[in-house]
């Protein structure tokens, strides 16, 4: 039992390791230079990411709570892949913070807590990692202390996220209370299409809604994208949402697969309203984060076309897009983190002129934000094509034409911000600037996801093989 629990929590001890280096490293002040420390933290982040491929078994422990195998270690390591970039990205907003070894003792924490939910296999582990990887996401977006839409942001996020656990906790003990057992594995066979049944998946729903910003349960996600920190306004966006796809992905196709015709209209509506809001509230924003925030928006509605196919192709889609939606949103995230820690400019109208000073940055911008919208050759493109594709299996050809319509909308918005950078002139644009390696690594690995994995048809046949 001891080597067990080593052996399949391996990503849980590295995760904490690390967490407990940087917190002794903290306390005795071995390491007072930012610079050092940021190296030291992103060398163990990626020694962590590629300890992730090794030593994995299957397996379960604590009577069943915990649970692992080849498609949650696969997805372990997308986000330990995306935590990474993230902290290449945020390079030099670090280089200035006076608090850096807090900063990703939180980020890791969180972290630690998706890691949890993710192998849980009882609604008590589920509930213990949510709390885990939720609690410290408000004081994340709190770390510009002497910035007041940051701490406004903190308390939103905290409210909302209180206000979100509650209801899923809420519906967890309707599930208690109606069937008598929190394993997931007992779950299914006691489902009996009875009211407080189906109404204890509806609020384990909504509490999943209001992690994923899907309408009508995402009007916290704007205030909180602009007010925090670029690179946690980052990992909101794609970590965050990453890790509560994956589980929703499980508790969908797992613990209610009998409940396939409640599950999909909910899903048909809420996939619906969430593109359309999403996408016309996009249209509007001027803020730079803003934008990226109700684009994030939208593309949970496509998420959610993928996830309600209910088969192993649909499975396959989404994590498939994932790892493109990280590509794409963090190859945006670096460039809106450079320009707004080197000149403190956030909104979209500030990007005018931009190509003529940085072309470089243009290009990763309009790169990434070309596979946001899904078009051709890029990334996203085949991302959204295999979502589609897995939402059409179930035969609502309305909902199809409905997502396919709003790609269009979607189109127009993110072409404004290209418009900006490339067509526009300013009188005073964003000057040259100059990064150091880390952002760098950070743009050219995105960029070359971007470019590279639609026409890697293998990736998607691989996770296909793992749901299969």
């Amino acid at each position: 039992m001891g080597s067990e629990v080593f052996i399949l929590m391996k990503s849980e001890w590295a995760l904490m390791g690390i967490i407990f280096l940087l917190l002794f490293l903290k306390v005795t002040e071995t390491i007072k230079d930012n610079t050092a420390l940021f190296r030291l933290t992103n060398v163990l982040l990626l020694l962590n990411f590629v300890f992730g491929f090794f030593c994995n078994s299957k397996g379960e422990l604590f009577s069943g709570m915990y649970i692992t195998n080849d498609v949650l270690v696969l997805e372990k390591n997308i986000l330990n892949f995306g935590t990474l970039l993230i902290s290449l990205l945020s390079c030099e907003w670090t280089k200035t913070h006076k608090n850096l070894a807090e900063f990703y003792i939180l980020l890791l924490s969180t972290l630690l807590g998706m890691f949890y939910m993710l192998s849980a296999n009882h609604f008590l582990m589920f509930y213990l990692g949510l709390e885990l990887s939720t609690i410290p996401l408000a004081a994340l977006a709190n770390f510009d202390q002497d910035k007041v839409k940051s701490s406004e942001a903190a308390v939103k996020m905290a409210l909302s996220s209180a206000f979100a656990s509650g209801v899923t906790l809420f519906g967890i003990s309707m599930v208690y209370g109606s069937m008598g057992t929190l394993n997931f594995a007992e779950v299914p066979e006691l489902l009996n299409w009875g009211p407080l049944q189906i109404m204890a998946f509806l609020f384990l729903f909504a509490g999943f809604a209001f992690k994923l910003s899907a309408v009508p349960f995402h009007l916290w996600t704007a205030d909180v994208y602009e007010g925090s920190p670029v690179p946690v306004t980052a990992y909101l966006s794609v970590i965050s949402k990453g890790a509560m796809v994956f589980v929703l992905l499980n508790v969908l196709y797992n613990v209610f697969r009998g409940y396939e015709g409640i599950w999909f209209q909910v899903l048909f509506i809420t996939i619906i309203v969430t593109i359309i809001v999403g996408n016309l509230f996009a249209l509007r924003q001027e803020n730079i984060k803003r934008f990226l925030a109700f684009s994030s928006i939208a593309q949970v509605g496509y998420i959610l076309l993928g996830i309600c196919s209910g088969n192993a192709g649909g499975a396959a889609a989404t994590l498939y897009f994932i790892i493109v939606y990280i590509f794409s949103n963090l190859g945006a995230f670096t460039v809106v983190a450079l320009v707004s820690a080197k000149t403190g400019k956030e909104n979209i109208n500030d990007y005018r002129g931009f190509y003529a000073s940085n072309p470089a940055l243009g290009w990763v911008m309009a790169l990434s934000l070309f596979s946001l919208a899904g078009v051709p050759p890029t990334a996203g493109f085949f991302g959204k094509m295999f979502l589609v594709t897995a939402g059409a299996s179930t035969g609502s050809y309305i909902l199809v034409s409905i997502a396919a319509l709003n790609m269009v909308v979607s189109l127009y918005y993110y072409l404004r911000v290209v418009k900006a950078m490339f067509v526009e002139k300013s009188d005073a644009p964003i000057e040259k600037l100059s990064f150091g390696m880390a952002p760098k690594v950070a743009m050219a690995i995105c960029v070359i996801g971007i470019v590279t994995i639609g026409f890697a048809g293998c990736l998607l046949e691989y996770i296909t093989n793992l749901f299969q």
